[in-house]
């Protein structure tokens, strides 16, 4: 029997790199999904793959309401929530604070930062009234960004936009720490994504070089893979992980360290 077998998860941009890495570890671990993403084709067809039941929602996670009826959709599929992964997020161009247009920057905090604070505003009314029913309690994985640790040169707004998701997750966490609910972040560096791609057609060298001077202050040299950081969202979740609440996991390939 897999760690979560017949636990509801429901994963924001799940089709992206880390939202479909997460989708298919959970899967694997038995669990049934709740999936949202933006383009509602690709998302039934990612769905379609997984050996597990499904039920999707396509919407942008900076709209409330998305995050009302994906709650509402769990409880209605599957008769609970047992675990959101708040994994939607964008990036702003790699350039200096002052050449990021007040669009883009409006665009990545409302996304990045009040998508989560939308997803956590109605996930966890849902866990709490669990809680009081069944004595079972939840858990929350916000995947923020070793830029919401520190500084992040040229991803400025990016930045601001995480450490607030960090604030979020730490606060929310001590609220609810004795109601049963745990919350906690991970924290991962750079990963190869779609972001570290854009970044290497963004950079115009070849890609070893991009790579190279992207990981330039990272200790072990390299961009963090989707499955190294699917395990710590799942370590996170894992029910076993029973005293961790308010924990920013730094998958950073040692850059805290620094």
């Amino acid at each position: 029997m897999g760690r979560f077998e017949g636990a509801t998860v429901l994963i924001t941009g799940a089709t992206g790199g880390l939202g479909s890495g997460a989708a298919k570890a959970f899967a694997a671990e038995g669990a049934r999904l709740v999936l949202s993403d933006l383009d509602e084709a690709v998302l039934a067809g990612f769905a379609a793959t997984l050996d597990v039941e499904t039920a999707c929602l396509a919407g942008n996670i900076a709209d409330e309401k998305l995050s009302e009826d994906l709650v509402k959709l769990a409880v209605e599929k599957f008769g609970r929530l047992d675990i959101a992964v708040n994994n939607a997020g964008i990036v702003h161009s790699f350039v200096r604070l002052p050449q990021v247009t007040s669009e883009e920057a409006r665009r990545v905090v409302e996304v990045d930062l009040l998508g989560v604070f939308y997803a956590m505003k109605h996930q966890i009314p849902q866990l709490e009234r669990q809680v009081r029913e069944s004595g079972k309690g939840g858990v929350i994985v916000n995947v923020a960004s070793v830029a919401g640790l520190s500084g992040a040169p040229k991803l400025s707004v990016y930045a601001a936009a995480k450490h607030g998701v960090v604030g979020l997750t730490r606060s929310a966490a001590v609220e609810y720490a004795s109601k049963g609910i745990r919350i906690n972040a991970v924290c991962p560096a750079h990963t190869r994504t779609a972001m570290v791609d854009g970044f290497v057609r963004f950079a115009g060298a070849p890609e070893a070089e991009a790579l190279a001077e992207l990981t330039r202050g990272v200790p072990m040299k390299r961009v963090g893979e989707v499955d190294e950081i699917t395990t710590g969202i799942l370590f996170l979740a894992d029910p076993a992980n029973s005293f961790m609440t308010g924990h920013t996991l730094a998958l950073d390939g040692g850059i805290g360290a620094i």
